[in-house]
């Protein structure tokens, strides 16, 4: 570890940074955007509150000069915001970044778009997909739009070069688990990653029961009775993803578990929100203002000293503690901070 990486209270580094570049999607995923809530006179963020590319851009030098080497881009949909392939070279040409990616629900990814983000710096993609069939999918996204033309924003991210593309399914009990053998079976032998995500109660927004929550073990369990799975072991330090290789050589499936079997302990994630909100935890009820430091005139040295002492000052494990005591919280939304 550089003598420079910042570690928390808990021994854990600043690896990762993950960066909402909006607060806006054109999608109303029920378990993220609820229609009901994020309606038709819901106001979203101005641009004068959004960080602007400079603003990321320097943010994220600061947070590389402290350990984190992995950056990945989200929103909302990230790929709404105007411009969004110069901020891809931004940060692209930052000496120190090693991995460059982006979550998206695949809506803008056309091919032109995908090639273009490959030629400004970004390595991968996750694309999200919660369902193969037709009516479940429209449902949960609910704005209609369809199965055929996701599909095609992944081939799109492979034809470019955005591999491995990852596909990050949320299961949800009574909504879609009865596709998760489907989904799988569509994705073995493709070259993708298909990763199955707990439903989580990110926000307050979603409803979020427990009852909800279909448990790795019972993807895991749908998995094996269909094909021989052989557990693979970590890649690196903080990997959420419980990962597991089809023995016949067809590929790997990941399951990210945060409710059922908690990761706190190697979580290496600050996430930092459109208008410059840094949160330690992707169930975070407060956040740190680092756009008044942006504006208010702070050296550089000055911000990396305030990140420092914030993410040493950290104690977050909020999916190791999630209890009765827990509920009500008012947590920061999904839409304001990514996956």
């Amino acid at each position: 570890m550089s003598p420079d990486t910042v570690v928390d209270t808990l021994q854990r580094p600043l690896r990762d940074l993950r960066i909402s570049v909006t607060d806006r999607c054109n999608f109303r995923c029920t378990y993220c955007m609820p229609k009901e809530v994020f309606g038709r006179d819901y106001v979203f963020l101005s641009r004068a509150e959004l960080l602007t590319f400079e603003e990321i851009t320097r943010l994220a030098r600061i947070f590389v000069g402290l350990g984190a080497d992995k950056i990945r881009l989200t929103g909302g949909e990230p790929l709404v915001r105007n411009d969004f392939e110069k901020l891809v070279a931004m940060l692209a040409a930052i000496d120190g970044v090693k991995d460059l990616a982006m979550t998206t629900n695949g809506s803008l990814l056309t091919p032109a778009r995908a090639r273009d983000l490959r030629d400004a710096g970004l390595r991968r993609v996750t694309v999200s997909l919660d369902s193969l069939d037709e009516a479940i999918f429209q449902s949960m996204n609910d704005v209609g739009f369809p199965v055929a033309k996701v599909l095609e924003a992944i081939d799109n991210a492979a034809a470019a070069g955005l591999t491995p593309v990852k596909v990050d399914m949320v299961v949800k009990r009574g909504v879609n688990d009865g596709d998760v053998v489907e989904m799988a079976r569509h994705f073995r032998g493709s070259g993708h990653t298909l990763r199955f995500i707990e439903y989580m109660d990110v926000g307050t927004t979603n409803g979020w029961r427990m009852d909800d929550v279909v448990s790795a073990k019972e993807i895991l369990a749908q998995l094996s009775a269909e094909w021989e799975l052989d557990p693979v072991e970590p890649s690196y330090f903080g990997e959420v993803a419980e990962r597991y290789r089809y023995k016949d050589g067809a590929g790997e499936v990941g399951i990210i578990a945060s409710v059922t079997l908690p990761f706190c302990g190697a979580c290496t994630r600050a996430r930092l929100s459109a208008d410059g909100e840094l949160y330690t935890c992707l169930f975070g009820v407060r956040g740190h203002d680092l756009r008044a430091l942006l504006r208010g005139g702070r050296s550089d040295e000055e911000i990396s000293a305030a990140l420092r002492s914030i993410w040493g000052a950290r104690t977050d494990r909020y999916s190791e503690i999630r209890s009765a005591d827990t509920i009500g919280l008012q947590k920061v939304e999904m839409s304001r901070i990514g996956g």
